[in-house]
C-alpha cells in the first residue's frame, strides 16, 4: 500500500469510480441471500451515475492509492418526492417526511484495503458533509441483504432500522440529525 490520499471529486468526474461501483455491485450480488440475479442489471450504469444525476446536491470522495481509485463513498442529498418516486420505493409510508433527504448512497472500498481504517475515514466525510444541511434532518443508508458486515458498521455508528424495501432485499437504516451540530458547510438553502 502506497500513500492514500482522498479527493473531493470536482465537476461530475464520477467516471473514475465506475471499477469500484461495478466492484460493489458484485460484491454485493455475493452476499445476498435473495433475488441475487437483481444486481445483475446493477452497475455504475443503473446505480451511481443516475442517483448522482438526481440528486439536488451530492458529494463524491475518493480514496487513492498512489493515483489509483481503491475506495469511494457517494452522498446525496435527494427531494421527498424522487425518493419517493424512486422505482424501488426507497422510502417509508410515513405521513410526515421531511422535504430533503439525506442519503449516505455508496460506500465501498476495495479488497486489500478493507480493515485498514480507510471506510471509517470515508464515512466521517460523508457525514460531516451531510450533517451540514441544515434542511435535511433526515439521513439514510440503504444496504443489500446478506451484507451483515455493513449494517454492523453503520449500526456502529448510531444508524437504526427503519424499514424494508422489495420485501427485505434492501434494509434501510436512518439517523435523525442531532439538532445540535452547526451547520459547518454554510447550506441553508439548496
Amino acid at each position: 500500500m502506497g500513500e492514500i490520499r482522498y479527493e473531493i471529486v470536482r465537476d461530475g468526474g464520477i467516471e473514475q469510480c465506475r471499477e469500484l461501483c461495478d466492484e460493489l455491485m458484485s460484491f454485493q450480488r455475493s452476499k445476498a441471500r435473495m433475488r441475487q440475479e437483481l444486481f445483475d442489471a446493477m452497475n455504475f450504469d443503473t446505480r451511481m451515475r443516475p442517483s448522482y444525476e438526481r440528486a439536488l446536491d451530492k458529494q463524491v470522495v475518493v480514496a487513492k492509492d498512489d493515483g489509483v481509485p481503491v475506495g469511494y463513498v457517494l452522498s446525496t442529498i435527494d427531494s421527498m418526492e424522487s425518493m419517493t418516486n424512486s422505482p424501488f420505493k426507497l422510502l417509508p409510508p410515513e405521513d410526515a417526511l421531511p422535504p430533503k433527504i439525506g442519503c449516505l448512497s455508496n460506500l465501498y472500498v476495495r479488497e486489500g484495503y478493507r480493515g485498514t481504517g480507510m471506510g471509517s475515514r470515508l464515512f466521517d466525510q460523508a457525514m460531516e458533509w451531510l450533517t451540514g444541511f441544515k434542511d435535511v434532518d433526515r439521513i439514510y443508508v440503504f444496504i443489500s441483504n446478506g451484507n451483515d458486515a455493513a449494517h454492523r458498521f453503520y449500526a456502529k455508528r448510531g444508524f437504526v432500522y427503519s424499514h424494508e424495501v422489495l420485501g427485505g432485499f434492501i434494509t434501510a437504516l436512518r439517523l435523525k440529525k442531532d439538532p445540535s451540530i452547526s451547520d459547518r458547510n454554510s447550506r441553508s438553502a439548496l
